[in-house]
């Protein structure tokens, strides 16, 4: 009898020629992570010794226009593209060598709560702080997150600043749930046979005797290891998701099948067929990441400033820190924990399930995924990068003129919009409806999961209420005049 052959993945990225090459070689990723190295250096530079303006300094302008706008656009082309060149882990070998008899991680922080509290943090920071204002305090968290990263992955054997702790790559962890492209192996049956595991356990020398030095717990030589293996120790034919995958590709230069493959799939493959976890957390964060789309541009429009003004009066105070900490925690956390909680035993109760309230969140809160990225795409990659992202161009000159250099020509602060302004609402509604579309069709598609019998309409009610909601408010906040932050000559 004839074995069944596996069906082949339809792409993959890693056999584009030359690019793919470069994907795969031991120090193509070394590569991606200089360039954007010697970015951050040149705005640590720039955040240290420039004009603290924040629209004449590269560290505010890249930072809050065109880092977040690239992202998300990159989520759509590609995936997790900025942790792949992230920066700040270049030094992860190094510090790997301080940490191979390093200590696990406490059980306890083994998830995701920290990076909501962390994420929630960064949120209402940016807002109280006006960091979008302050080329210092901007530089100065550039400076933090190589100072933690190296210290985490110095303490530790597993890497737990990209999985545990980093807020910025638990927002591109969910972003990534909708990529077209995911990690995965191009024949299981050659895993099943593979002895060493390399994709996880790195690459290793030969030692003295012959044999292949193996990795483990406080097992290897600090000189050993030619290639490391999955930082946050994920097994790539196991892999069903996104969301603690880095895209680092380390674990396709391990391989030593040559058997790891950036596969292309469908982007809503991961958030309609129930590949997540069952666990609060992981249904929390994305619950929080949907609901933080709205209430990081609600914190640019006018009503926001009138609530701060009237709980000041209330509350009695000056300082806007506890004004802004009640309405974040409101529509940052209450908000999305209280519906989702209600939504999720309103589906349990009508459907007349008795499975817990656990199991039936995590059953819908992936079709929350589509929409909350469509209203973040429109945010940072319409409305600050389509509207902003031009104004590099008299930043840079500025920057080179202050340094005698002026071949460039004189700056023009007139530039700032890459589209016409007036384009930009049409294009963000669009975006929006693209998503509660999206949303829409995986939360059929959840209904499907159910154990017992296909969800009816009744059932998904509540939460097609929340999405409907959500994206009512979203066109609520974003026909509000909005601040073009970090850009202040719009033209």
């Amino acid at each position: 009898m004839t074995a069944l052959k596996r069906p082949q993945p339809r792409y993959d990225v890693l056999k584009i020629p030359g690019l793919g090459p470069l994907l795969r070689w031991r120090w193509g990723r070394l590569v991606i992570q200089t360039i954007l190295l010697l970015i951050a250096v040149l705005l640590l530079y720039d955040g240290f010794t420039g004009p603290q303006f924040a629209p004449e300094n590269l560290s505010t302008v890249v930072t809050w226009i065109h880092y977040r706008g690239i992202i998300v656009f990159g989520f759509l082309l590609l995936g997790n593209i900025f942790c792949m060149g992230c920066p700040f882990t270049i030094p992860r070998t190094l510090a790997k060598r301080l940490a191979i008899n390093g200590g696990r991680w406490p059980s306890f922080l083994r998830n995701k709560w920290l990076a909501i509290g962390l994420l929630f943090g960064f949120f209402w920071a940016y807002e109280y702080f006006d960091l979008f204002a302050s080329p210092l305090l901007t530089v100065w968290i550039i400076a933090a997150y190589f100072v933690a990263s190296f210290f985490l992955e110095a303490i530790f054997s597993e890497s737990v600043f990209c999985k545990y702790v980093c807020p910025l790559g638990t927002f591109n962890f969910v972003s990534s749930t909708i990529s077209p492209f995911q990690i995965t192996v191009e024949d299981r049956d050659i895993c099943s046979s593979c002895t060493g595991k390399e994709c996880i356990n790195g690459t290793t020398q030969i030692g003295v005797a012959g044999n292949p030095v193996k990795q483990g717990q406080g097992m290897i030589s600090l000189d050993s290891i030619q290639v490391l293996g999955c930082g946050t120790e994920l097994f790539a034919p196991q892999i069903e998701s996104n969301l603690d995958c880095t895209l680092c590709l380390d674990c396709a230069r391990a391989c030593p099948h040559e058997n790891v493959i950036l596969g292309a799939r469908n982007p809503l493959k991961e958030t309609s067929e129930g590949a997540w976890p069952q666990r609060w957390d992981i249904s929390i964060l994305v619950l929080v990441f949907t609901f933080s789309a709205l209430g990081n541009a609600f914190g640019m429009v006018g009503p926001v400033f009138e609530l701060e003004a009237w709980l000041a009066n209330v509350l009695n105070v000056k300082d806007e820190a506890l004004p802004l900490l009640i309405i974040f925690g409101v529509t940052n956390l209450i908000l999305p924990i209280g519906l989702g909680l209600l939504a999720a035993w309103l589906s349990r109760t009508i459907a007349g399930r008795t499975e817990s309230l656990r199991v039936s969140l995590a059953r819908y809160v992936p079709s929350l995924a589509p929409l909350a990225f469509s209203i973040w795409l429109a945010h940072y990659g319409g409305f600050h990068f389509l509207g902003s992202a031009a104004a590099i161009s008299p930043v840079f000159k500025n920057f080179m003129q202050d340094h005698n250099l002026t071949f460039l020509g004189q700056p023009d602060w007139t530039q700032a919009a890459v589209l016409p302004i007036n384009w930009l609402d049409p294009l963000e509604m669009a975006v929006i409806l693209i998503g509660l579309l999206a949303s829409l069709y995986v939360l059929n598609q959840r209904g499907n999961l159910a154990p017992d019998q296909r969800d009816g309409m009744l059932v998904q009610l509540p939460w097609m209420l929340i999405l409907v909601g959500l994206t009512l408010a979203s066109f609520w906040i974003f026909y509000l005049p909005m601040e073009m932050r970090g850009v202040s000559f719009t033209g």
